[in-house]
């Protein structure tokens, strides 16, 4: 982008009024800093670190007053001057404005330039951009040469910290002028002599046939080999046009080490199934068929308790591909509806506001359908304008009748439900009654709530449920089609009495109950209807937990808490993460079937069971991050590896940690595991920073579905602990997987 003139803009920087309140909106300097990457706000001309932030951690740039903040703290009138800069995890929007409608426009394009060119840069490019930025910072006095000691600094910086003696026999290695100092080529060398990879050098060296190089054969040889690939010499020739930077061997249809670990690094060659990250399932069997991705309170962005309630809680979990967001409905001031956390001090937002940020952010990641699953606690005339809200907002994008002509028998599937919102919550009567003229009338008196306190006994409910019956208005009733709330009363009751459409939601302890103790009544039930599970009431700091035994048992809708970044809502992204990061990810067959006798506890023979032996190989990682950014602290890594699924498959081993090297450890450790329901199974990558002291601190992982792992040589992303990806790190592993005897 050099000599760009929007990345120039951002150099140059320029005056912003920063909003916090209605009275508090200050003028702030902003611009890019010489690495292309961070922004800082001057005030006075001096630097503040505290108000510096990465292009890295932004998730969009939205201009006009899109923001809550800026909605609330300014009129209508700037609405053209105004944009807010959205960051990744729970770091709170900057709302700014312009001076001017074109200046605003100005700063959004060159920002989301930007951010678009750093999110699209190829692992190898990350790394270099990440090392050319540390180099610059050690150059403390920016003579563009390195001393010793800027050196040491340097290494620190990247995570490396070397004995005294090794450090400088590397830096004499390197200062062939011996002037004490390293610029030019001696820097170039001192980089290839860090970057340097051992391992990549063996693997290459063992194909690399042809006058030392790779030639087409060689390389379809590697990928077939070693990668378990069926590949062609068509195929070879795409991946040297691609991925080779030398324009000689290029031209003689050769692969240079370079080149090969170009390849290596590319998302079609990592460990993930390039063929599972788009929609690769089939879309048309019905709704409950599939595993939905699902929200709890998603209003809060914090605790359960005292925490702000925010329209972002919506944007959030939408943009992370979440198909089920829930809205508590409370009556408010002005006959308006209000959405927040009942006889809590957390804050409140309009019901209208949460139903605008749904409809605009809803098929952003994913165009499969999104259920709108309300906690309804309002008066009737407050349940007629949020019954209003929805179709105005929504629109024809509303489900307000079954698809098709007649009484359905089953769900309509996510293909056919593209676009489409579907309303989660009681109903007045039977659907069928709508299709009957002369059906009676139904008692609007029932019971609208759904979710109980897990702390309560049942005495306690009962009388909370006597005090809590309300109305419910039939415009709000005639909206739900295909997701009525019932209460369960057992297995039996519910095959017996219920209808397709008519879902329970189960607390969490009742879930994990019915799933140990009933699990194949659970899968049963669930191949006919939807299930919702939802944290147990105790978890008011928004802990989550384990959706995977839920899951084993046919649950669809497992809502997690999405605002904690936590172990349990890692593995809800590993689980969503192929399929398009649509949100649907389908069952297995063995739990669609109605007649299964599939039980994940006791696990008799059956279709489900594929009994697999895994063999990993840790062979080495790169660029670990330091922990919390701790500038003296070099990392001691370690690698967790864990597989999750049904009882039999769970297991958790680890690598030796490794003392103070971040930059490019490696442990070429060997591991195996018994994986004996693989559709059901995710297999976790763990890095922390060993600490003999206290608990490990968290570095990145990276989880997937045990049935999209690809075999061989292979690059393993990670994210940070928010899900979102750390540029440079990543780990290096081999992968085996074998049919068991």
């Amino acid at each position: 982008m050099e000599g760009d003139p929007d990345l120039q803009f951002l150099l140059q920087g320029g005056d912003l009024l920063k909003v916090r309140s209605p009275s508090w909106k200050k003028t702030r300097y902003f611009r890019l800093q010489e690495d292309c990457k961070t922004m800082w706000r001057e005030s006075k001309k001096t630097f503040d670190k505290n108000h510096t932030f990465s292009l890295d951690d932004v998730s969009a740039v939205r201009i006009g007053r899109q923001s809550e903040g800026l909605k609330k703290n300014t009129e209508e009138h700037v609405e053209g001057r105004c944009f807010s800069i959205m960051f990744k995890g729970r770091r709170k929007n900057l709302d700014l404005i312009a001076s001017s409608e074109e200046e605003a426009k100005q700063w959004v394009r060159s920002l989301e330039k930007l951010v678009f060119n750093l999110d699209n840069l190829n692992s190898q490019q990350k790394i270099e951009h990440w090392i050319f930025n540390c180099l610059k910072k050690a150059d403390k006095n920016k003579d563009d040469t390195l001393s010793l000691s800027e050196m040491k600094d340097f290494l620190r910086l990247i995570n490396i910290e070397l004995d005294d003696d090794y450090a400088e026999m590397l830096f004499k290695k390197c200062d062939t002028s011996n002037s004490g100092s390293l610029a030019g080529e001696e820097i170039e060398r001192f980089y290839n002599l860090l970057t340097h990879r051992e391992e990549i050098d063996v693997i290459y060296g063992e194909y690399a046939k042809t006058t030392g190089f790779m030639s087409p054969e060689d390389l379809v040889s590697f990928l077939m080999k070693e990668q378990m690939e069926k590949a062609t010499l068509a195929d070879a020739h795409k991946i040297i046009e691609k991925h080779e930077p030398d324009e000689n061997a290029k031209a003689k249809k050769l692969l240079t080490k370079d080149g090969f670990l170009m390849y290596l690094h590319h998302p079609e060659a990592m460990i993930l199934n390039p063929e599972h990250k788009d929609v690769y399932q089939d879309m048309s069997q019905p709704l409950n068929h599939y595993f939905i991705s699902s929200s709890h309170n998603t209003y809060l962005i914090e605790d359960q308790v005292k925490g702000p309630s925010s329209t972002e809680g919506y944007v959030r979990a939408l943009l992370k591909g979440c198909r089920c967001v829930e809205l508590d409905c409370w009556d408010g001031s002005d006959n308006e509806p209000v959405i927040y956390h009942g006889y809590t001090l957390t804050s409140k937002i309009l019901f209208k506001d949460a139903i605008k940020a749904i409809k605009e952010y809803a098929f952003k990641t994913s165009d499969y359908p999104v259920i709108l699953s309300l906690e309804n606690n309002c008066s009737v005339e407050q349940q007629a304008v949020m019954a209003q809200h929805m179709s105005s907002i929504l629109g024809s994008a509303l489900v307000t009748a079954p698809l098709g002509d007649g009484m359905p028998t089953n769900f309509p599937s996510p293909e056919e439900l593209k676009g489409k919102f579907l309303i989660k919550g009681k109903r007045l009567n039977k659907l069928e009654d709508s299709f009957t003229p002369e059906a009676a009338e139904a008692d609007d008196d029932i019971d609208v709530t759904e979710e109980e306190d897990s702390n309560d006994d049942e005495e306690e409910q009962k009388e909370k449920k006597s005090k809590k019956k309300l109305k419910l208005a039939k415009e709000l009733s005639d909206m739900v089609i295909y997701c009525k709330s019932v209460h369960f009363n057992g297995f039996e009751d519910a095959r017996q009495n219920l209808s397709f459409y008519e879902m329970a939601s189960f607390k969490e302890g009742k879930a994990e109950k019915l799933a140990k103790e009933s699990a194949n009544a659970y899968i049963q039930h669930n191949v006919d209807k939807l299930s919702r599970i939802y944290p147990a009431g105790y978890r008011t700091d928004s802990s989550n937990y384990n959706p995977v035994p839920l899951w084993n048992a046919g649950c669809q809708i497992v809502a997690l808490n999405f605002q904690t970044a936590c172990e349990d809502m890692h593995v809800n992204q590993g689980r969503f993460l192929v399929n398009g990061k649509s949100g649907y990810v389908l069952k297995p067959a063995f739990m669609r079937d109605s007649d299964t006798e599939f039980d994940p506890v006791t696990l008799t023979r059956g279709a489900w069971l594929k009994h697999k032996t895994l063999h990993i190989m840790i062979i080495s990682a790169q660029q670990l991050p330091k922990v919390n950014n701790k500038k003296s602290s070099i990392v001691d890594p370690l690698v967790k590896l864990e597989v999750y699924g049904v009882p039999a498959d769970v297991a958790k081993k680890e690598t030796s940690p490794l003392n103070n090297n971040g930059f490019n450890p490696a442990w070429n450790d060997n591991f195996q595991f018994d994986v004996y329901v693989p559709e059901l199974a995710l297999v976790r990558f763990v890095v922390e920073d060993y600490d003999s002291a206290s608990d490990n601190d968290f570095v990145g992982q990276y989880t997937l579905p045990f049935n999209s792992l690809k075999m061989g040589y292979r690059h393993v992303p990670l994210l940070n602990k928010n899900g979102d990806l750390l540029p440079s790190a990543g780990l290096f592993v081999h992968i085996m997987i074998l049919d068991a005897e």
